[in-house]
């Protein structure tokens, strides 16, 4: 079978019959692309790379419907092999009580014989995704069609999104992505070397709107009605990253109401190649067998899928027995020592699960010492613009929208000294990147080697054993060392005197924290943190971020709360505003008396080497110093002690401290090193409920903790904010994880080693080319020997009553969708009774027993 085919200008669908030529109604139409649209989750770019569920589209669906979905729409459901299965029952991991209770609840039945030949069988009916041209054409002569579009649509949308990398920009980047791909592909000569004739006749023959485009290609292709959602929805996932991409974009604008239409463009194109690839082949073969795929019977659920999730629903009710045998265990609630009158220190950490290991050991090494738990960006609802940008990041959850803007400064730096070293930085960053263009520039790429490869000795040597960071860290490039620890955040309304890209907001939010905005804000902080009494000498506000080089992914291990970026402005904002005298007044008419010698002090959690670095502490050196002493020591002894936890993922456990702590470090540097940490890497368990809940429970880092009590939540506001925010974005977390593990091709971004940056900071090419990358790397999720992370649904905790669970869940549709379509488990902890309940899809509570 020849590989040189012949483009018509004319297409033509042989063997279709008349529906062809069937016309589809344009509000229909544009309704099922708009629904389509809906399901692709947003990409966040590298330099914010936010955790989001993969499946965010599809939670209108049940799970298992979901699932059955993307069997139908792209062969991925939302299950793992019945190997992986079968190695947790081989492990004791699934317990065949768990088994039995899961086949009970899905309502199969089958005899210990038949259960044992279902589990140990890996075939199943033949379940085809959808199809799409390039696939069926690929089948027919052996020629990758697929890999080539992919390829073709990849690069073109690298180039025309591009954030500075590419040298030369593209010159139709103020068109739409739509009509920017008409003019490329005018001078692409890729498809003529694939053999493919009149590529540029045919693109100039497609209607000039998107819309046309998608109508006229459903029409040729004679996609019948009930199947166009879905066949939209394939040809979005056979492009998925760029879909996800360009949902990003239109994300983005909704949020203020906006539109921005480059999915659709995409979907376009992708349709637009669906109809070149058809109209390449003027064959009876090629008719007959898209005839085929479009007229094959849809998927279906079967038999089969039910026991694949009678296995995963076993492998969680092993997780959730254990976790419910510890939190209701009223004998260890009673032995629980009381709270001494004032603590030495109180200690806020973010949420995230790596937290629950460092909060465990400072208790073990200093038990006088209070532990709280709250979302890491400590209810600062703001934007932040680091000295000299130009650009302002989010530094909130990504579903919410700053409404302060607050800029970084020099301390105690006069206006003639702030100039000029906004000056100073911008004068190195533009060296060195023209330094970084000169380098990459094609007259230079041998003589520059040649000529300076040299002078790169020592420090090549330097990188590659880690006494050396490979690049300048980004929160601090361009700024002389000498300035660096006078950086700060101020709550002033002070600017960098130009103007500053805007977040999202149609209008720029308000610079600093009003006066008479601060007190309100510190009021409700201190009250969603349930810290409204009884305040330490010393408080610590505890970001965290990490720390890793050569690693694309960065952000991603930094705080999820503070969309992608580390902990320490949130903190050190919220601490000077709760240090302000004048803030502390006003919180006293409110009943919040904050002692004068009570001081918060921001600090941030380093992740990678469970290092904990202290702020703005210059002033207490006279007044808290025997206090700051002992608290480095407690720092220092659980840093340690986290570390050692730590070891036995990271493979360097049963080694003298000392080596594991420069081991550590020297992970943290090594930019060869694939595993630096594990980041939030086997998560299940969301627990909002007090510290004495969880205290003395070893949860393994596994679990997100966020301090609770209700009692204390005067209308449940408190409770609201919690099950709308922290809970959704836990969920989120622990979807991308879930999805990374069940589906790393579609879902996840490949094997790291492999990884280049795409259009300078949008996301992961896995080589030279294919499909921009979304979700996990694998060395994120697997050792190399096994699977670190397990697929497990969040399991969320709440100390609070049923009725007011309930109330929010009627009210918001987001949270009765994640509960009720059972994308994670709610339960209840009643401490009245010290019983926990669980809550099922028709709104009935269940009261569990650790044995259920």
């Amino acid at each position: 079978m020849s590989r040189t085919t012949h483009l018509s200008s004319k297409p033509s669908v042989s063997g279709l019959g008349s529906t062809a030529n069937a016309a589809y109604d344009a509000a229909a139409l544009k309704t099922m692309v708009e629904s389509t649209c809906q399901r692709i989750v947003p990409l966040w770019p590298l330099n914010a790379f936010v955790a989001v569920n993969p499946y965010f589209g599809l939670r209108h669906q049940d799970f298992e419907h979901a699932s059955e979905t993307l069997a139908r729409v792209a062969g991925s459901p939302l299950v793992m092999p019945r190997s992986y299965y079968r190695e947790q029952i081989s492990t004791g991991r699934i317990a065949r009580a768990d088994l039995e209770q899961s086949q009970r609840q899905h309502g199969l039945v089958l005899d210990a014989a038949a259960l044992e030949k279902a589990i140990a069988s890996d075939s199943s009916p033949s379940t085809d995704p959808i199809a799409l041209v390039s696939s069926v054409l690929e089948d027919l002569d052996g020629t990758p069609w697929s890999g080539f579009v992919i390829e073709r649509i990849s690069q073109f949308s690298a180039a025309y999104f591009d954030r500075g990398q590419a040298i030369w920009p593209m010159p139709w980047r103020k068109e739409s992505l739509y009509e920017a791909w008409r003019h490329f592909s005018e001078i692409d000569l890729s498809p003529g070397m694939m053999g493919l004739r009149d590529v540029r006749q045919a693109v100039a023959a497609l209607p000039h709107l998107p819309m046309d485009t998608i109508a006229l290609a459903l029409r040729k292709l004679a996609i019948p009605a009930d199947r166009v959602e879905d066949y939209l929805h394939a040809a979005l996932l056979n492009i998925g990253g760029w879909a996800a991409w360009t949902r990003y974009l239109r994300w983005e604008q909704e949020l203020v109401g906006g539109q921005e239409d480059s999915i659709v463009d995409l979907l376009a194109i992708r349709l637009a190649w669906e109809l070149i690839l058809f109209t390449a082949r003027q064959a009876s073969e090629l008719g007959d067998a898209w005839r085929q795929a479009v007229q094959a019977p849809a998927h279906r659920m079967q038999a089969h899928a039910q026991m694949d999730f009678v296995l995963q629903t076993a492998f969680e009710l092993g997780y959730q027995k254990k976790i419910i045998a510890e939190l209701a265990n009223p004998a260890r609630q009673a032995a629980l020592k009381p709270a001494p009158v004032r603590p030495p220190v109180q200690a806020a950490f973010c949420i995230d699960v790596r937290s629950e290991v460092f909060r465990r050991a400072l208790e073990t090494v200093a038990p006088a010492v209070q532990t709280v738990g709250f979302a890491g960006f400590f209810g600062a609802f703001m934007e932040y613009v680091p000295l000299g940008a130009s650009d302002a990041r989010m530094h909130m959850p990504v579903l919410l929208t700053p409404g302060y803007r607050v800029h970084e400064q020099l301390r105690d730096g006069s206006k003639q000294e702030m100039e000029e070293a906004i000056n100073q930085r911008r004068q190195s960053l533009h060296g060195s990147n023209t330094w970084k263009a000169f380098k990459s520039s094609p007259s230079s790429c041998f003589s520059f080697v040649e000529s300076a490869g040299l002078l790169y000795g020592p420090k090549l040597l330097g990188d590659s054993f880690g006494w050396s960071r490979t690049v300048p860290h980004p929160e601090t490039k361009g700024i002389t060392p000498e300035l660096r620890d006078r950086l700060a955040p101020t709550l002033a309304a002070v600017s960098h005197g130009h103007e500053i890209t805007q977040t999202r907001q149609k209008s720029a939010p308000t610079v600093g924290i009003p006066v008479e905005n601060r007190a309100a804000s510190a009021e409700m902080i201190l009250k969603a943190m349930s810290m409204t009494s009884n305040f330490a000498r010393l408080i610590l506000l505890i970001g965290h971020g990490s720390s890793t080089v050569n690693n694309p992914h960065a952000t991603g291990l930094d705080c999820g709360a503070c969309a992608g970026q580390t902990g320490e402005a949130s903190a050190r904002v919220i601490a000077a505003l709760l240090n302000d005298s004048k803030v502390r007044e006003k919180l006293a008419q409110k009943g919040i008396h904050i002692p004068t010698d009570s001081r918060f002090v921001p600090a941030l959690h380093d992740t990678t080497l469970d290092e904990i670095t202290l702020f703005d502490i210059d002033e207490l050196a006279s007044t808290h110093a025997p206090d700051l002493k002992q608290l480095r020591k407690w720092l220092i002894q659980a840093g340690r002690l986290a570390r050692m936890e730590r070891s036995n993922l990271l493979g360097i456990s049963n080694l003298a401290p000392e080596i594991v702590d420069a081991l550590i470090q020297e992970r943290s540097r090594d930019w060869s090193q694939v595993f630096p940490e594990w980041g939030l890497a086997g998560n299940a368990a969301f627990i909002a409920a007090p510290r004495s809940r969880t205290t003395g429970i070893d949860l393994s880092g596994r679990a997100f903790l966020h301090d609770y009590e209700w009692r204390k939540d005067e209308g449940f506001g408190v409770l609201e904010l919690i099950m709308t925010a922290p809970m959704v974005v836990a969920n989120w977390i622990n979807m991308q994880y879930y999805g990374s593990v069940v589906d790393n091709q579609r879902f996840g971004s490949g094997n790291k080693v492999l990884h280049n940056i795409v259009a300078g900071s949008i996301g992961v090419f896995e080589g030279n080319g294919g499909d921009l990358r979304i979700g996990l790397p694998l060395q994120s999720l697997h050792d190399g020997n096994r699977w670190v992370h397990e697929p497990l649904r969040l399991n969320v905790f709440l100390e609070a009553p049923r009725q007011e669970i309930d109330r929010i869940i009627a009210k918001h549709e987001l949270v009765r969708e994640l509960v009720e379509n059972r994308w994670l488990f709610l339960f209840q902890i009643d401490d009245e009774h010290e019983s926990i309940h669980q809550r099922h899809t028709d709104g009935q509570w269940q009261q569990m027993s650790p044995a259920c």
